[in-house]
Parts: structure tokens; C-alpha cells; sequence
């Protein structure tokens, strides 16, 4: 089987760790109750708008294009950090899940940084 070529988004280290970050929000959503919607609502479109940002951001012709859309990943990233304390403080995500989740999105958001530049 051959594999398929990489989209250019997908060669980015930032991209790569969004779309692991990502997987973590879904599983800390799942624990989630519904009676919290509003949070769910907030932690899922800022997780999602990571990779998506990071992705339409690659695809833009020039450089201040490339790093607005970097800049509002980046945005989202620390705005995910935010509602995992939230989650947190109310009991909704482990300190695993709160450690693990904040390596991710200071990984993400140092990135970010620099392509920004």
C-alpha cells in the first residue's frame, strides 16, 4: 500500500500535537455532563479551531494572511488552557487529563508564537 501525500498543513509539528490536543478535549467532553453547556460548547469550538485555523492558515499565499490565522489557533489554544481550569475547578477533568492537556497547549501556543512572526 502506498502512502498518500501529506497535505501541507499535516508536515506541521503545531498541527500534528492541535489534532492530539484535540483528542483529549473529545475525551474530556465525553466526562462532561450535559447540564454544562455552555463550557462544552466553548472547549470544543476552541479545541476544533486549532488544527482548522492551523490548516486554512497554510493554505494562504501570503505571510500576514498566514499569521492572522496563527494568531486566532493561537487565540484558541490559550483559550482551551482557560477551560481546563474551568473543568478542573469543577471537578470535570483529572489532573492527568489537566497535566497532559497543558504540556500540549504550551507546546501549541510556543509554536504558534513563532510563526507568527
Amino acid at each position: 500500500m502506498t502512502e498518500r501525500p501529506l497535505l501541507d498543513h499535516e508536515n506541521l509539528d503545531a498541527y500534528r500535537v492541535a489534532v492530539e490536543f484535540l483528542a483529549l478535549a473529545l475525551a474530556v467532553l465525553d466526562d462532561l455532563p450535559r447540564q454544562r453547556r455552555e463550557l462544552r460548547s466553548q472547549l470544543e469550538r476552541a479545541a476544533m479551531s486549532i488544527p482548522l485555523n492551523l490548516a486554512e492558515g497554510t493554505g494562504k499565499p501570503s505571510a500576514a494572511d498566514r499569521a492572522r490565522y496563527y494568531a486566532t489557533a493561537r487565540g484558541s489554544a490559550l483559550e482551551c488552557g482557560a477551560a481546563l481550569d474551568v473543568c478542573a475547578l469543577l471537578g470535570h477533568a483529572s489532573a492527568e487529563q489537566l497535566d497532559r492537556g497543558k504540556r500540549m497547549l504550551s507546546r501549541i501556543v510556543a509554536m504558534l508564537t513563532r510563526m507568527c512572526r
